[in-house]
């Protein structure tokens, strides 16, 4: 692409990221936490009761295993699965008025996979899709471009390798970009961004990460986060959280626009922004929030630091950002809210059950979703206040849900659930 149709495309794409239309928004929920990339929703029929007896408009059989959230575009549903083993990796899809499966393609075969850990799968990263294609990726063992409607692939890559050790496995998203597929690569032996042309899966750029991990054990050289597309001072920024650093970076050419240096590893919430803030959670092992002042050219390690937030923070669900207020649930149940400018406590409480699944916000409502399938509405402010608990099956709940229109897509371990007012269709 000449660099003037670039720019083209970069002001459109600002201005879409400015003016979301949310028609589009309510239709389609094209990557992991939803059209915007933060959990928000323009939602406002969405139920606040369901059960297995109730607002089930269909429930599906998904085979083999994947952690993956469904993303869907138009009447299409698509997620990622992958036999225990980790050998054979799928990408299917659904109808979404019938629940009906459509496609149920292999993509590729692994003679060796690593070990992953008991609670990962060979089907974790989320897809990415458009009005044309559908973009999956498991990490290490390769990546696709479907074609939407007949499930044809339009090209391949299986050398986005890294090691993410055994007993780990992979976890990094990609996301979309005008013309580019973007995802982290963030292995013990290597780490770099990349961009490939979305049609053609050649790499447009490729940056390595800057920090300087020669004196870093292996085992802190990884992460499973992925980037997140901000806006600052009319500019988009591809922020990305890896190990031992947090970076922006131009998103049409892959260069560092600057850097915050942390200790962490195996960060795997999408870093939000707002109030000309950054929030990023860093480490794993000991979890914390940094909300990162964004601007700034270089390391910024000394000046952009604003506060950070160290008490029961999340390992793995991203944060979620309403009005002035960050909402933040660990894997514990523990779900504190903090005064978004200042960091301050507001308040903290405690759900039952263990998290994974990132929160949802949508007509002034917050839905958490726990691994045992149980769900909790909380109503925004500050103070803690449960308006709704919905529990489905047994079966365990790790990936976000979707959102499209007036439905929740919402994935167990063996089955895809829509559910929606009015009992339509149920079975």
């Amino acid at each position: 692409m000449s660099l003037f149709h670039r720019h083209l495309s970069l002001a459109a794409i600002l201005l879409t990221f400015l003016f979301v239309d949310n028609a589009s928004a309510q239709s389609n929920w094209d990557q992991f936490r939803g059209p915007q990339g933060n959990g928000h929703i323009d939602a406002p029929d969405l139920p606040e009761r369901w059960s297995e007896q109730k607002n089930v408009v269909w429930k599906t059989f998904i085979h083999d295993r994947g952690w993956s959230s469904p993303v869907i575009w138009g009447n299409q549903i698509w997620l990622t699965t992958a036999t225990l083993d980790g050998k054979k990796l799928y990408a299917v899809c659904l109808d979404k008025t019938s629940g009906k499966i459509i496609h149920d393609k292999q993509l590729f075969e692994v003679e060796n996979p690593q070990r992953i850990a008991a609670d990962n799968s060979y089907a974790t990263p989320t897809s990415a899709i458009d009005a044309q294609h559908v973009y999956v990726h498991y990490g290490t063992y390769g990546t696709a471009c479907l074609n939407r409607k007949t499930a044809e692939v339009v090209w391949t890559r299986r050398d986005l390798k890294c090691d993410h050790e055994d007993g780990a496995g992979p976890a990094s998203s990609p996301m979309l970009f005008g013309d580019l597929f973007i995802v982290n690569v963030d292995g013990r032996d290597v780490q770099y961004v990349i961009a490939l042309d979305k049609e053609t899966g050649q790499t447009e750029w490729k940056t390595e990460r800057s920090a300087d991990f020669s004196e870093v054990p292996v085992h802190k050289r990884k992460a499973y986060s992925m980037p997140s597309l901000v806006e600052h001072d009319g500019q988009l920024q591809l922020v990305s959280n890896g190990a031992m650093g947090c970076y922006a970076y131009n998103p049409e050419t892959g260069k560092e626009l600057w850097k915050i240096r942390h200790h962490g590893f195996s960060n795997a919430p999408r870093p939000v922004a707002g109030h000309g803030l950054l929030y990023t959670t860093v480490d794993r092992d000991n979890p914390e929030l940094w909300a990162i002042r964004l601007g700034g050219q270089g390391d910024v390690t000394a000046s952009h630091i604003v506060w950070k937030n160290v008490a029961a923070m999340p390992p793995r669900c991203s944060p979620l950002l309403v009005d002035n207020l960050l909402y933040l649930i660990n894997r514990l149940g523990i779900i504190t809210c903090l005064d978004a400018k200042s960091g301050q406590q507001v308040w903290k409480a405690r759900l039952p059950g263990a998290y994974s699944a990132s929160p949802i916000y949508a007509n002034g409502r917050i839905y958490v979703f726990n691994e045992d399938a149980t769900s909790y509405i909380l109503q925004p402010g500050r103070e803690f206040k449960i308006t709704h608990e919905n529990k489905l099956t047994e079966d365990i709940l790790v990936a976000t849900p979707a959102v499209a229109e007036k439905a929740f897509f919402i994935r167990t371990e063996k089955h895809l659930y829509r559910i929606e007012n009015g009992d339509i269709g149920s079975k």
